[in-house]
């Protein structure tokens, strides 16, 4: 299989070091709880998929400054921040595997934590001195903030609306990969119908990994770290099943998916509304949307990015965000 991860790295190798030393750094103290706490998070990073984007997009548009590794640091210490704090109003025990770090410490500690890892996104995206990066990072908490209430009420009403489903993942998951194609343009001092550009791409981006994401539902799978069904425990409905529900659905399916989103649907009728959505198009649906949205990005990368070595960076990243298993 393609190694998506080192083609998306190749044009940044340098500059994803410096990233990760200045965040690593961010995201360290040296006394006590809070030092262990911190060393925990620290040792759970991912792929590194958001700050890979956000140097990318810099590059593209000019040569990576301070800058950008301080709007970058800044943007992954706010989203590192919100997931810790994700799990603890979710109540949630692990993340993609591992042990949440509420599951670790307690509720106290994490939203303690979750603060001052915010705090500490702020300060970075300070550094930068420029205003509007400091607004837009701020804008963007806002954002988060209100996708998990957003998505908390949408997950309790009577409707089942797939645009219900696209505002929410627009003020969550797409937002972070906006902010990364905006941030990393701003950075360099893109021109404002670029920075414009580069969010439309981002959003794009983040709507595809999520659904991708959400398709992972219907297969049980220990890698993903999360068993067939969850989202649906969690009293949500995902886009596969909002198709099958809306479109082939009877009144006893219906009832099961308002049952979902009311918290009061059992394993067996999660079991039953996972089937039904796979048996009546619901994964291939999500996989046309996904095909579509994948042309809108690619004409981003046609028109919009010139050199050889960034152009397949970026088509590896958008081909990786779609094709990935985990």
């Amino acid at each position: 299989m393609t190694n998506y991860i080192d083609i998306i790295r190749q044009p940044i190798g340098v500059e994803l070091e410096q990233f990760i030393a200045m965040f690593n750094e961010s995201l360290s103290h040296s006394d006590g709880l809070l030092s262990q706490a911190l060393d925990y998070i620290r040792q759970r990073a991912g792929k590194r998929m958001r700050p890979m984007l956000l140097l990318l997009m810099a590059k593209n548009f000019g040569q990576v400054t301070e800058s950008t590794h301080r709007a970058g640091v800044g943007l992954e210490l706010l989203h590192t921040a919100s997931l810790v704090h994700d799990d603890i109003v979710d109540e949630a025990s692990e993340r993609r595997g591992q042990a949440s770090v509420n599951a670790v410490y307690d509720n106290k500690v994490s939203v303690l934590v979750g603060d001052y890892i915010l705090s500490a996104a702020l300060l970075n995206v300070c550094q930068t001195h420029d205003v509007e990066m400091v607004r837009y990072l701020s804008k963007l908490g806002q954002t988060l903030s209100n996708g998990e209430i957003l998505q908390l009420t949408s997950n309790g009403s009577e409707t089942i609306s797939e645009d219900a489903y696209y505002e929410v993942i627009k003020q969550k998951t797409a937002a972070l990969f906006e902010a990364c194609c905006v941030l990393g343009a701003m950075s360099v001092n893109a021109s404002k119908e670029m920075v414009s550009e580069a969010q439309k791409f981002g959003q794009t981006l983040g709507v595809i990994f999520q659904i991708r994401d959400d398709i992972f539902d219907y297969y049980d799978s220990s890698q993903i770290g999360k068993p067939t069904g969850n989202d649906m425990a969690e009293g949500k409905l995902t886009l596969p099943a909002i198709y099958a529900v809306l479109n082939h659905g009877d009144d006893d399916i219906r009832r099961i998916a308002m049952a979902v989103k009311n918290h009061e649907a059992s394993q067996e009728d999660i079991a039953r509304l996972v089937a039904f959505t796979k048996a009546n198009g619901g994964i291939e649906y999500a996989e046309q949307v996904m095909q579509r949205m994948h042309a809108e990005a690619q004409q981003f990368i046609d028109e919009r990015v010139g050199d050889n070595d960034l152009k397949t960076a970026l088509q590896a990243y958008l081909d990786y965000t779609i094709k990935r298993t985990l």
